[in-house]
């Protein structure tokens, strides 16, 4: 079949390769949608990621698709089957795991390669993680459930309440799906952020104010009131925006620092606002087995939604340049990529 694999920093090719053959447990899925990501640019950019990937290997982890092979003493699944998969699977016994922190657990289990014609399950994710499709779920929207359980969990740690006014700092896919949870569940949704395209989707999923952090950085409103925002998210991953973050919420409010920043980057706050504004600063990362399952019912409930996201298309052949134009400056949001031309 062919695939894509990471061999390095910026060396990514697409090749024929062998299919695996089938272990207890597992299952094959002919995959129908893979969609490109923040994160894979990010692998892509640095050649590994310490707890992801490490090359050379198959790449890419958004996806939906069809099983088409099962292995053995895999129950309760059959052959023509549509799922969608997240990229990974907690133990479920670690102390994290026990204590309900599955998003840290201590030997969490990644799944790459969806930037294939088909992907082998691991046995635990096909337990834990692989959820079937409605009928009318297209694929394109399903394969938007891992990163949208990235926020749903972000959602959950903010504890967002209906009627609070939020600020996203940032208007990619991740911003953006924040703003539309956030305007689902009741709060009043300001987002800063660059990339006309980006700001005006935000804006159509129900952001009352936008503001546009290329050409006005400075225009960012104080909140309601003048006071600040109860809940401030930074979706961007960069350490002055985490600085400024801090500087937008009111006294006694929540930021969430989201957006994971380059290794070995720190940042520098005013300890006196922070304590005397008595905040609460936190930071969310990945999903857990719960959370997938609400991102995957939101999206069967067309809250989101894939027409919002992905603004083009890709054959897997030509993966390569796409990402090397990626990480030259391209702006597109999410890409498809034709896994079967």
């Amino acid at each position: 079949m062919r695939a894509a694999i990471l061999y390095g920093k910026e060396q990514l090719r697409v090749e024929n390769i062998e299919s695996e053959p089938l272990e207890q447990g597992e299952v094959r899925l002919r995959i129908e949608a893979a969609l490109t990501c923040g994160t894979d640019l990010k692998v892509y950019r640095r050649g590994y990621h310490a707890k992801m990937i490490v090359p050379p290997s198959v790449f890419g982890h958004e996806l939906a698709g069809v099983i088409s092979e099962l292995g053995p003493g895999v129950e309760g699944w059959k052959e023509g089957e549509r799922v969608a998969v997240a990229n990974s699977a907690p133990c479920g016994s670690c102390r994290l795991c026990r204590n309900g922190q599955e998003n840290l657990c201590d030997d969490l289990q990644f799944l790459n390669g969806a930037y294939a014609e088909s992907i082998v399950v691991p046995s635990r994710i096909v337990r834990k993680n692989m959820l079937r499709l409605s009928e009318r779920t297209d694929f394109r929207d399903a394969a938007l459930a891992e990163p949208l359980a990235c926020v749903v969990q972000g959602v959950r740690d903010c504890r967002l309440q209906p009627g609070q006014s939020v600020l996203v700092l940032g208007a990619g896919p991740i911003g953006v799906m924040f703003v539309a949870l956030a305007v689902q569940m009741g709060c009043a949704v300001s987002v800063s952020g660059r990339g006309e395209e980006r700001l005006e989707t935000a804006r159509a999923l129900g952001a009352r104010e936008v503001f546009n952090a290329a050409t006005t950085p400075e225009e960012v409103s104080a909140g309601p009131g003048g006071k600040g925002y109860d809940v401030v998210i930074e979706a961007v991953g960069v350490p002055e925006v985490w600085e400024a973050a801090v500087r937008h919420v009111r006294k006694g409010g929540v930021v969430n620092f989201f957006g994971g920043c380059p290794a070995g980057t720190t940042v520098r706050f005013d300890t006196g606002l922070i304590h005397y504004s008595n905040l609460t600063l936190l930071a969310s990362f990945h999903h857990t087995p719960a959370s997938v399952r609400q991102a995957l019912t939101h999206i069967e409930n067309g809250v989101v939604r894939a027409r919002d996201f992905v603004s083009g298309e890709c054959p897997l052949t030509e993966l390569p340049e796409l990402f090397r134009s990626m990480a030259a400056g391209n702006r597109a949001v999410k890409t498809l990529i034709r896994v079967h031309e």
